[in-house]
């Protein structure tokens, strides 16, 4: 027997994934000290802290900046930014980018 676990499983089970979860687990996988990663960004070790914990959501801009610097999708880290962003506000909005 296959069990399926995808996304809205994950959702189901641990919450909804942030730019900051993501952004936490990319670091932690490729093995790299929150400071190390911090001076790759160009951001300041408490800033990148301050965004792996959720206490700042980085702008579409800067989203898509890092997406870039660290080699992935941009679309897929300016939604993560967009949902934190409208989750914050209140507002139940999915985020679809096409």
């Amino acid at each position: 027997m296959i069990i399926e676990y995808g996304t809205k499983e994950l959702t189901r089970d641990f919450g909804p994934l942030t730019f900051g979860d993501a952004i936490e687990s990319h670091r932690k996988c490729e093995e790299i000290s929150q400071r190390d990663f911090a001076k790759m960004l160009g951001i300041s070790a408490q800033s990148l802290c301050d965004i792996e914990k959720g206490r700042k959501i980085p702008t579409v801009t800067r989203a898509a900046k890092i997406a870039n610097q660290i080699n992935e999708p941009e679309k897929t880290w300016i939604r993560l930014a967009l949902q934190d962003m409208l989750r914050k506000g209140n507002l139940n909005y999915t985020v679809s980018i096409a």
